[in-house]
């Protein structure tokens, strides 16, 4: 299968195909693609979504998660990971870019280049991390609008809302602003740098009718947990945003450090993809009969004047 073949694209839009999943029994789990690449391996092991993180972005691109790129940056990431997957796929919205009419543009742009659901934080700019300390927080009425602005720009697309008030408000201020995000018009809530077991229990037993998603971060503040502790704990989603990137970034170190050592990568080659699987992985073979196929297929045709002409 090719994305230059139409008949072989999801049909449905990816915003349905994203609630689908979301309603279907278990626990979504949805791991970081930072590229084409590694949106194909995880489609590849089995996974039927994916998340887009915007650390992962950032440092792709050399940057600090400050909030530093842009919509059409985000959009040429979103553009590759759905093209190269077909899988529904969830962005990170950071603080939507701006305010009411720039949320409203970010779906939209977000949602034409192919992305299904978003999460947008209740974060002001310069915003960070998370799990970071010292995060700025927008009023709860000024995240609502943001809310509601989003979901009145989609068509398709899942709206789901971040709070990052647990580290500054507690689980009352988080809880509070979430059920107040919910109202305006989010489809769920993420709440974000929760630091222990009962937190995340104590968040579902007071909103337990609303999907939640649940980042399981590497180096941050929650406990690790895995996906079927979450799915018993009441979350609907989990996400690991930037693990990719992280062991992807690992193993490049460890290759320059070996090219600058040695003075060659003999020494990495049983930690390399060999071309035989990177061709499997991005459909080479695939590409290379379809135009063969059409190659053969499109022969130029002789009437019987040409013939006689001959």
């Amino acid at each position: 299968m090719t994305y230059l073949v139409g008949k072989d694209l999801p049909q449905t839009p990816a915003g349905q195909r994203f609630r689908a999943l979301l309603n279907k029994p278990g626990i979504m789990q949805i791991p970081g693609a930072h590229n084409g690449q590694a949106a194909l391996q995880a489609k590849d092991n089995g996974f039927q979504a994916l998340y887009l993180s915007g650390a992962a972005m950032s440092a792709s691109m050399g940057l600090p998660d400050l909030g530093i790129i842009t919509i059409e940056d985000a959009c040429f990431f979103i553009r590759q990971i759905a093209r190269a997957s077909g899988l529904p796929l969830l962005v990170d919205g950071d603080t939507g870019y701006g305010e009411v009419l720039n949320v409203m543009h970010m779906v939209r742009a977000f949602e034409d280049a192919g992305a299904a659901a978003v999460h947008i934080e209740d974060q002001i700019l310069p915003k960070k991390c998370g799990h970071l300390n010292n995060k700025k927080l927008a009023t709860p009425q000024e995240m609502a609008q943001k809310v509601a602005a989003a979901a009145k720009a989609r068509r398709d697309m899942v709206i789901i809302a971040r709070t990052d008030a647990a580290s500054s408000e507690g689980l009352d201020g988080a809880v509070a602003r979430a059920r107040l995000y919910y109202e305006a018009g989010a489809d769920a809530i993420f709440p974000e740098a929760l630091i222990s077991e009962e937190m995340f229990r104590e968040f579902v037993r007071r909103m337990p009718d609303v999907p939640l998603l649940a980042n399981m971060t590497e180096f941050g503040r929650s406990p690790y947990f895995t996906a079927s502790q979450f799915e018993d704990m009441g979350y609907r989603m989990v996400i690991w945003p930037v693990s990719s990137l992280r062991a992807a970034n690992k193993a490049q170190e460890d290759l320059y450090k070996t090219i600058a050592r040695t003075g060659g990568t003999q020494e990495m080659l049983p930690r390399m993809q060999t071309r035989e699987e990177l061709y499997k992985t991005i459909r080479y073979y695939d590409y290379e009969s379809l135009d063969a196929g059409i190659v053969a297929t499109v022969l130029p045709h002789i009437g019987q004047a040409d013939r006689n002409a001959a």
